[in-house]
């Protein structure tokens, strides 16, 4: 199938989402890091986890656990070992079947790829074979796909709704995943950004905007 935008179209919307960056003074005013991991019980955790969840109230106070609980779930194969004693429900602090089996899914599917270390997923997220692969483990889309990337240090942009939302502030009209995701590269190349911080920067932007908007509400 062929895409359903070309380079000029998606470059032409970068500089409209570049403007409005430019416009709104927000590399300046939001400084955002995002963190890499090197943990794979914490990145897929934080990959099945983040979807339609409150990021900072809900997802991260339990990525922290994990990280303090379990430091040594460093690797695929210890992280299989703990999950097999204490549980992936009390893993993840999560009891929703969907989230626990989509985990569980995942975390077959790594191991059977023989990816034993975040090093080994980083570079496997760089092959779109692979990725299309990991795609077939159920409840995994191409956000899940990109935002597990970022996780790693892989540089790209995960599309979600604070993506289309400053899309949309900034005028364009078109939400098409693949489409948002090449604009949004485009877009943090042009500002001299990695893509992974531009990601980051426009979540961080947008969630603060959200926030700012709903206590204006109350």
């Amino acid at each position: 199938m062929q895409p359903m935008h070309n380079y000029s179209d998606a470059l032409c919307a970068a500089r409209c989402v570049a403007d409005r960056v430019v416009s709104e003074n927000l590399l300046e005013r939001h400084a955002t890091f995002r963190p890499i991991y090197h943990h794979m019980g914490a990145v897929l955790a934080d990959s099945v986890l983040q979807a339609g969840l409150n990021y900072t109230k809900v997802v991260k106070p339990r990525i922290e656990s994990i990280l303090k609980t379990f430091p040594h779930a460093a690797t695929i194969n210890v992280l299989i070992d703990v999950i097999a004693i204490e549980g992936s429900p009390k893993f993840l602090q999560w009891e929703h079947f969907e989230k626990v089996s989509r985990f569980d899914g995942l975390v077959a599917f790594v191991a059977d790829a023989q990816i034993e270390s975040t090093d080994d997923l980083g570079a496997a997220l760089r092959d779109d074979g692979f990725r299309a692969d990991i795609r077939q483990v159920k409840g995994v889309g191409p956000k899940t796909v990109d935002y597990m990337a970022c996780l790693v240090g892989v540089d790209c942009i995960a599309v979600d709704r604070h993506i289309k939302g400053f899309a949309e502030s900034a005028g364009l009209e078109n939400d098409g995943y693949d489409y948002l995701r090449d604009v949004f590269s485009y877009a943090a190349d042009l500002l001299s950004i990695s893509r992974r911080e531009f990601d980051a920067q426009i979540w961080h932007y947008q969630s603060m905007k959200t926030r700012k908007q709903l206590q204006f509400d109350i």
